[in-house]
């Protein structure tokens, strides 16, 4: 039995009836250090076409320099003054984005543990993976938990929050932070708020999942209802107990995944198959719905008042942006005439907007999104008609991130394709060949390390080389600089699965 699974019984052991019963006679330590947890998966399709499902909402800067994942990792640093924090946070993403995820806290000087999960299944198994690494040491800890896509400008009230709401989850309970609504809103979740607490705090009467129109309307005229914010705060024992015995199902399936895992490097591989098994759900769905009706379960909500927004949509990020006289707002290459309360995002090409009103106009390599700000939840459901047309612009962008770099494809005709590819100093590409093209390499700033077959070669700016179908080869950059190459493509068939790789520095030899 692992330290986490015996943790998670001595908090709440099975009774004759078999079913789990919280055993919290006994007071908590006091100030149990507190450890961030921040979920990283999912897929951002409202944010279409700049988020994408290969590189999602967390991993760009849709407000900032930062991508937000960067940005909600730095947020967290800050925490725990005036009590022990632990200072390696938890990331839990998907598979796919778990290189630049690592890449992308390096940049942001955060050294994290990151759990991969090998499928998507929602954000309450994401919590429980956690939640038994934070175990694995035999202590307890505080649990800080929110998603990698909220924007939150006032940091000093965000962490002020947190710790009254960790004084909470100290004693048992499970705390999510609650926005008092600015307005009628039917991308959010509502809190009904229960008996007042101390220090403003409040016991969870409902939670509401997102309404309809008029029923959101109401609740915020009631002033009975808060935004639910997703961001949860809670003892990792509590909330292996809570799910134990709301979730036997899930827990089990779970507990079997991380006892079965392996840790590689920064990575820890909860078991495939074990956490395949695992029913999809929310920490919403799957815990806190039925805090108000179990006894044995204590749900507290504590006001956030920081400027929260959960950019679930393009109106969210209209709304995150400094605005114009007239209430534009605008990102990259963007001219606007006679027009009025706008979002216009370019990602190269120029944007021009004259005499438009409550448009969200957004340019990227490969597609481009005209949609009226009212609509704005319903680009989630033109994604799904872009997939199941098997389009690619669904799944990634014209210029696609690699664990080494990336690539971007410039141009193709029918034998043809044309890459910019760029390979980070010190990086290197798998040892690959392909059966049906063949690849002119032009190197335009930089130093390329080229193995071909049994040669090993350099070469400089403005040199190349070719690569005939069948062969081994390999790129490496050497250098401390960037590396950057034209790559022609020429044969029969240019998909990226005829790669056949040898080696990997990525693992990602089949």
């Amino acid at each position: 039995m692992s330290t986490a699974t015996q943790m998670n019984d001595a908090v709440y052991r099975d009774t004759e009836a078999g079913e789990p019963t919280q055993q919290c006679a006994l007071a908590p330590p006091v100030a149990l250090r507190l450890l961030s947890v921040v979920l990283a998966g999912g897929s951002g399709t409202r944010l279409w076409p700049v988020s994408r499902k290969n590189y999602p909402k967390q991993l760009i800067d849709v407000v900032g320099s930062d991508s937000l994942l960067q940005s909600t990792a730095r947020r967290l640093a800050g925490l725990g003054r005036d009590r022990e924090r632990d200072d390696e946070p938890i990331i839990v993403c998907g598979d796919e984005h778990r290189f630049m995820t690592s890449q992308q806290l390096g940049e942001a000087g955060v050294a994290a543990r990151i759990v991969v999960e090998p499928v998507g299944r929602n954000t309450a198994p994401a919590l429980t993976l956690a939640a038994l690494l934070a175990c694995a040491s035999g202590e307890d800890s505080v649990l800080v938990v929110m998603p990698a896509d909220h924007v939150i400008p006032d940091g000093a009230a965000f962490q002020e929050a947190v710790l009254r709401a960790a004084d909470h989850a100290e004693q048992g309970a499970i705390v999510t932070l609650g926005v008092r609504p600015t307005r009628v809103d039917t991308g959010f979740g509502y809190i009904r708020l229960g008996a007042p607490l101390a220090t403003g705090a409040r016991k969870i009467g409902q939670f509401v999942e997102k309404p309809a129109a008029e029923l959101a309307s109401q609740y915020v005229a009631s002033g009975d209802y808060w935004w639910n914010s997703g961001i949860f705060i809670v003892r990792a024992s509590v909330w292996l107990g809570a799910l134990a015995r709301l979730q036997p199902a899930m827990h089990a399936a779970c507990v079997s995944a991380y006892e079965q895992g392996h840790t590689d490097g920064a990575f820890f591989h909860p078991h495939a198959a074990s956490f395949a098994n695992t029913q999809a759900d929310s920490i919403d769905y799957a815990v806190m719905e039925h805090l108000a009706r179990d006894e044995a379960l204590e749900g507290v909500v504590v006001p956030l008042d920081a400027g929260w927004s959960d950019l679930g949509s393009w109106d969210a990020v209209w709304d995150a942006l400094d605005k114009d006289a007239d209430g534009n707002a605008a990102r990259g290459r963007v001219m606007l005439k006679g027009s009025t309360s706008c979002y216009a995002h370019s990602e190269g090409r120029l944007v021009a907007c004259v005499g438009v009103a409550n448009l969200v106009v957004v340019e990227t390599a490969d597609a481009v999104l005209v949609v009226d700000r009212s609509h704005v939840q319903d680009v989630k459901g033109l994604v799904g008609r872009i997939a199941e047309q098997h389009a690619p612009e669904a799944d990634s962008h014209r210029k696609v991130q690699r664990p080494w770099g990336c690539y971007d494809s410039i141009d193709h005709g029918e034998r043809f394709q044309v890459k910019r590819i760029v390979v980070r100093p010190g990086a290197c590409l798998s040892l690959q060949l392909h059966h049906h093209r063949a690849e002119h390499w032009i190197v335009v700033c930089g130093t390329a390390l080229v193995t071909r077959g049994e040669e090993q070669f350099l070469l400089s700016e403005n040199e190349s080389t070719y690569i005939p179908i069948g062969v081994k080869h390999r790129l490496e950059n050497p250098g401390k600089l960037q590396l950057e190459i034209i790559e022609v493509q020429s044969g029969a068939y240019l998909g990226e699965d005829d790669i056949v790789r040898f080696a990997d520095t990525y693992g990602r030899c089949s």
